[in-house]
């Protein structure tokens, strides 16, 4: 059998499609998934299905996980990536790290599988969500040693067009840190919009309608309006997540010593939603929040932290 040369482990709703696109830009790519049967799709377009990290172990190693914990879970036992490699013989392997990460944290973590492993860590989170992952056509940004995200910078443009060199390690992360600044206090800012049109009897379609005919319109809107108007906010990115990511603004903003107060209220509110259960939600439920939190202050009724 013919060693892989790339890999992809973790095939949630980002990394499915990802795979997908990549299957066009090397056909012998190799899959892996904790639960077997998500790899079943891809199997029938040609990738390969591994028993394990280890078996997945390629020169090139893309992991789409919600956090780095998941990502080190790989590693360690004849199971893991650091077996596979050596098993093979691959002494410079290039591991990216495709979720929303620490930037802190990531860079840590690069440097020490460096030094201990050989190992060539690059943090290069995406942004577009599941529609940008199904179309290829996410905004990628990259992390971590020069020369590395270089030799693979044409993977990363078989998944997305708009695909940056950031810095070194924890710069892709730093990136999509402040990305998400903006599209957690988007989804906020319309949230509320469309609380105040509701209250005011406006047709939420026709508002929608208008806000993405004019400066207000953004990649949120067209992708995500309709769930303001259906009020359905199952499903797509989480809440949960939403909020991990805005702990890592948080934690970047403080070790550079910045004051972000608009990030902190978001925090606060998505925060409270998931206390209160929501956290499966997607994002744009944070509408939901904002409506319990309006009706429970016009009662009188204390908010629950």
């Amino acid at each position: 059998m013919t060693e892989p040369t790339l890999a992809l482990l973790g095939l949630g709703p980002m990394g499915g499609p990802m795979a997908r696109q990549l299957l066009a830009f090397d056909a012998g790519l190799t899959v892996w998934n904790r639960t077997s049967a998500k790899t079943e799709p891809l199997v029938a377009l040609g990738a390969r299905a591994a028993a394990s990290p280890a078996d997945a172990a390629a020169a090139v190693v893309l992991t789409v996980l919600p956090d780095l914990a998941q990502v080190e879970s790989l590693l360690p036992g004849e199971d893991g990536l650091l077996a596979g490699w050596a098993a093979r013989n691959i002494t410079r392997p290039v591991l990216v790290v495709h979720g929303t990460v620490s930037p802190v944290a990531v860079a840590a973590f690069a440097e020490r599988l460096l030094r201990s492993h050989g190992v060539a860590v690059l943090d290069a989170p995406v942004s577009g969500g599941t529609l940008g992952a199904e179309e290829g056509t996410l905004s990628i940004m990259v992390g971590g040693d020069k020369d590395a995200a270089q030799s693979v910078k044409e993977i990363y443009e078989a998944m997305g067009t708009t695909v940056r060199y950031m810095g070194p390690s924890g710069s892709g992360a730093l990136a999509k840190a402040c990305n998400q600044v903006v599209v957690a206090a988007t989804v906020t800012a319309v949230s509320e919009a469309m609380l105040l049109a509701r209250s005011g009897g406006l047709d939420l379609a026709v508002m929608l309608e208008l806000l993405q005919g004019g400066l207000a319109d953004s990649a949120v809107l067209r992708q995500k309006g309709q769930r303001w108007i259906s009020g359905d906010f199952t499903g797509g990115g989480s809440a949960k997540n939403q909020l991990k990511d805005l702990g890592f603004i948080r934690e970047a903003a403080t070790a550079d010593g910045l004051e972000l107060p608009l990030s902190r209220t978001v925090t606060e509110l998505f925060g409270e939603m998931v206390a209160r259960g929501d956290g499966e939600l997607d994002h744009t439920g944070i509408h939901r929040a904002l409506a319990l939190r309006s009706a429970a202050a016009n009662a009188g009724i204390p908010l629950a932290h």
